[in-house]
């Protein structure tokens, strides 16, 4: 292992809000020079109902308070649980990268807001935690997402390339990286959000496990040429999304299956038409992500853009940890002030650093 590296536990709580995603790297910001073991823990219906509560919130209220503490000390318990399940000194960790909950994203406005107190958690576990790792790149102009770019070609660094790797969570993003390494990114469009609300409300399902209700049904080819004709397609990356600019709207009235069927092809539709803002084709499309275990999503994305499509699994990735191990790299390349967002990433003016030090 490389004097420099650094043992780095990643948290992440996406758009979704299924839970905790813990995930334990060594790196030195530029090399993973090793995977260590991660662990998803969900959170209970109520703590998933307080953090919903305050999605869309611009200013502290009762509800966004109340929602910072049971997402830090969700944050808080779900570490706690991976070193007793894994055996894992919390104090052989040299930092923590914590994500929070993203609840209000507004780039245009130059606002974007995480929930998490990262110096309650620094103090909690004895260990320096860097958080708020969106913020200075939303502050410069830059839209704030996607950062995981940067450690996607640290991944794909002995894959042919040019490699697209897409992770679809509630919404869904892509990274292309070219020969030289040159990046692009941006949110795709929808992932499994509106999915799971439109499976939550017509078939009481929390998702659309292994796409079955999306299977049994008839996509809705007028609805989804409509859909694709949305403006967002068209804008020229870098761009991003908040969870809610796409929702299940555009299937209204259409039965349970068919809704689910039709969604779940406006989620492919979705990914396919951002390789037309791609500089160069794809050898392959690595899916990760929720995604990544919905074999209804993976033949629709296959057929949809025409190219092979593995999943991060198929590579012996963990796709599951993906999210959470990219904000451990961050973590590191902010303690080191190395760039995390770039350009062709998030639009930002230059490369930049970003995230706040909480010291224990």
């Amino acid at each position: 292992m490389a004097s420099s590296s650094l043992r780095a536990l990643g948290l992440m709580s996406g758009t979704s809000v299924d839970g905790v995603d813990v995930a334990l790297i060594e790196t030195d910001g530029e090399r993973v020079t090793a995977h260590g073991p991660a662990l998803t823990v969900p959170y209970d219906d109520e703590t998933r109902r307080t953090i919903r509560a305050a999605f869309g919130a611009e200013r502290p209220d009762e509800i966004t308070q109340a929602a910072e503490r049971a997402i830090t000390d969700a944050h808080l318990q779900a570490v706690r649980r991976w070193s007793a399940e894994t055996g894992q000194a919390i104090a052989s960790l040299d930092v923590v990268g914590f994500h929070g909950q993203t609840v209000t994203h507004r780039p245009e406005r130059r606002f974007t807001w995480q929930l998490g107190d990262g110096a309650a958690l620094a103090r909690a576990l004895g260990v320096r935690v860097v958080n708020d790792l969106r913020s200075a790149d939303v502050m410069a102009g830059g839209q704030g997402a996607p950062l995981v770019p940067i450690y996607h070609a640290a991944l794909v660094h002995d894959l042919p390339r040019p490699v697209a790797v897409v992770n679809v969570g509630g919404v869904a993003n892509v990274t292309w990286i070219g020969d030289g390494g040159d990046l692009l990114a941006f949110d795709t469009g929808p992932g499994n959000g509106p999915i799971d609300d439109w499976c939550s409300k017509r078939a009481g399902l929390r998702f659309d496990k292994d796409g079955a209700l999306a299977a049994s049904g008839k996509v809705n080819r007028g609805r989804l040429e409509r859909f694709s004709a949305h403006r967002y397609f068209a804008r020229t990356p870098p761009k991003s999304l908040d969870r809610g600019d796409f929702n299940d709207s555009w299937v209204e009235g259409l039965s349970a299956a068919d809704g689910a069927a039709t969604l779940t092809r406006g989620t492919a539709r979705a990914i396919a038409l951002g390789a037309r803002h791609f500089p160069a084709p794809v050898a392959q499309w690595i899916v990760s992500g929720g995604g990544a275990r919905n074999p209804t999503l993976l033949r629709a994305i296959a057929e949809e853009t025409g190219g092979k499509v593995v999943t991060a699994a198929d590579l012996g990735w963990d796709g599951d940890a993906l999210e959470a191990e990219a904000f451990a790299f961050l973590a590191v390349r902010s303690l080191r002030g190395l760039p995390i967002s770039f350009p062709g990433t998030t639009g930002a003016p230059r490369p930049l650093t970003g995230g706040r030090l909480n010291e224990p």
